[in-house]
């Protein structure tokens, strides 16, 4: 590398707190989007969690048989819905979970199962359409301004027609997801079919229903399953701005320490230089008498 002159080291110094004003402004925007993030997450699960007990109930109360997303099939063609971000920028947000994803289809491939994709988010439908995987949907721009509820439903409308007509046996649905306010990991659930509570487990009483069971209950499994989804993208987005407030975070600190770092070289370089002129004029005094 060759030696900087002290107005080469004062320019990279100069880039060096440029980048850090553009690495602190995204951290400032991704706290505003995470607190905005957080109070949607936080008031849509107790929303989801008693959807999801009344239907897990309910459903242990009616005939399994009319109900073809109850249907426990022998797996042999899988369904993975995957939730990534559409942005990068937020340290191993996307890495972490794409790597689960692999796992997770190795791990079927072994069984002699066959996997499709369906790709929540840029990052991930990037990623996979360069690679031998089969991929049934992807979207991107999904996280632009808000979680858009209608890619939510449309998802769930293509696992729910791929699971009645047979083309699949099972779906599975990963996506990070907060676990405390500063922390999130990848979570893998099953999507269909619907897991019941075990014989005797639902314990809410008997029903009685004044409109007909069955387009009740399809009914009401599909919001579950539409919000589900709708969930795991507002899981997924609220942990992608905390990721990346954290990684902007350590981006600027690491900006301060290079400044540190460089303006210590710059200073020593300019020391050297002083000295160096020094000793010319001192040379040029002494050779003139």
């Amino acid at each position: 590398m060759p030696k900087l002159s002290p107005r080469d080291i004062r320019r990279k110094i100069q880039g060096i707190k440029n980048t850090r004003r553009i690495t602190n402004a995204m951290k400032v925007v991704s706290a505003a989007k995470l607190r905005r993030a957080q109070e949607l997450l936080y008031s849509s699960r107790p929303y989801s969690d008693k959807l999801y007990e009344l239907v897990r109930d309910l459903a242990a109360h009616v005939d399994r048989e009319t109900l073809p997303l109850l249907e426990e099939r022998e797996e042999g063609k899988v369904d993975l819905i995957l939730v990534t971000a559409d942005r990068g920028l937020a340290g191993a947000f996307n890495s972490n979970i794409i790597r689960e994803a692999e796992k997770f289809v190795a791990e079927k491939r072994e069984k002699g199962r066959q996997v499709s994709l369906i790709l929540i988010g840029r990052k991930g439908y990037q990623y996979f359409s360069k690679r031998d995987y089969s991929i049934v949907k992807g979207y991107d721009e999904v996280f632009r301004k808000e979680v858009n509820f209608g890619i939510a439903k449309e998802v769930s409308e293509i696992v729910r027609e791929r699971f009645t007509n047979r083309e699949v046996d099972a779906v599975y649905l990963m996506n990070n997801e907060m676990i405390t306010r500063a922390s999130y990991k990848p979570v893998t659930r099953k999507f269909l079919p619907f897991e019941l509570p075990e014989e005797g487990a639902g314990g809410m009483g008997v029903y009685t229903f004044e409109v007909d069971e069955e387009e009740f209950m399809n009914n009401l499994v599909n919001l579950y399953l539409n919000y589900q989804i709708y969930r795991a993208m507002v899981e997924s987005n609220a942990a992608e701005h905390f990721a990346r407030m954290v990684a902007m975070d350590n981006a600027t600190k690491n900006a301060d320490d290079l400044v540190k770092q460089w303006t210590m070289i710059f200073n020593k370089a300019r020391q050297e230089s002083i000295t160096l002129e020094l000793i010319d004029i001192v040379g040029a005094a002494e050779a003139m008498k």
